[in-house]
């Protein structure tokens, strides 16, 4: 494992504010305080407005489980974030993306999409995290699917998932050592990813 830059601190170190932002989180429904929190948690208010926020992205949006852990994998992939793969990995299995597309996103390579919902969720991640902007097709096809609220979420969700990969980079914060690393790649190159075929859905 790495030494982050910075200390993160444990949960018998910190402050009155910090254990009541700690207590906040592993009593809801992440279950554990691990990743960009651990850095945020320097600054008690950024660390509760910051859980609440992912909290409401993750969990609470109009995307199904499978399409929001998508896009974070989408996220974690363009900026190589080894921490947000690896969790979003497991997350997304669990929530029954199909495996075969994540092992061609996790190499950088065009994927096959099972549905087209997933061809237009990953079309809307990639461009906006390639661009910062959405082509008009890309952007109608999420919201003819998920109308205005599945556009707004989407977004936020990805731009969420951007400043999660960027904190975990920057402090150089990486995986528990129980937890075996997927992605492999340094978080010191940005991967390209391709753009998603309109032929490719089976």
């Amino acid at each position: 494992m790495n030494t982050p830059r910075i200390p993160l601190p444990e949960p018998a170190e910190m402050n009155d504010a910090q254990r009541a932002v700690f207590d906040k989180v592993v009593s809801g429904p992440r279950g554990m305080l691990i990743g960009p929190l651990r850095a945020a948690m320097h600054n008690p208010v950024l660390a509760d407005r910051w859980q609440a926020f992912g909290q409401v992205l993750r969990f609470e949006t109009c995307l199904p489980p499978k399409l929001s852990e998508l896009a974070i994998l989408v996220a974690a992939r363009h900026w190589n974030s080894e921490l947000e793969w690896t969790i979003h990995a497991s997350e997304a299995r669990r929530a029954g993306l199909d495996a075969a597309l994540m092992e061609a996103l996790r190499q950088g390579e065009t994927p096959h999409f099972p549905t087209d919902d997933v061809r237009e969720v990953y079309e809307f991640s990639r461009e906006l995290l390639e661009n910062g902007q959405i082509s008009d097709d890309a952007y109608a096809a999420v919201r003819q699917r998920w109308g205005v609220l599945g556009v707004v979420e989407l977004t936020a969700l990805v731009g969420y998932y951007s400043m999660v990969a960027m904190t975990l980079n920057a402090h150089g914060i990486s995986l528990p050592d129980h937890i075996a690393p997927e992605l492999n790649s340094s978080p010191l190159t940005r991967t390209a990813l391709p753009a998603a075929d309109a032929t490719a859905t089976e």
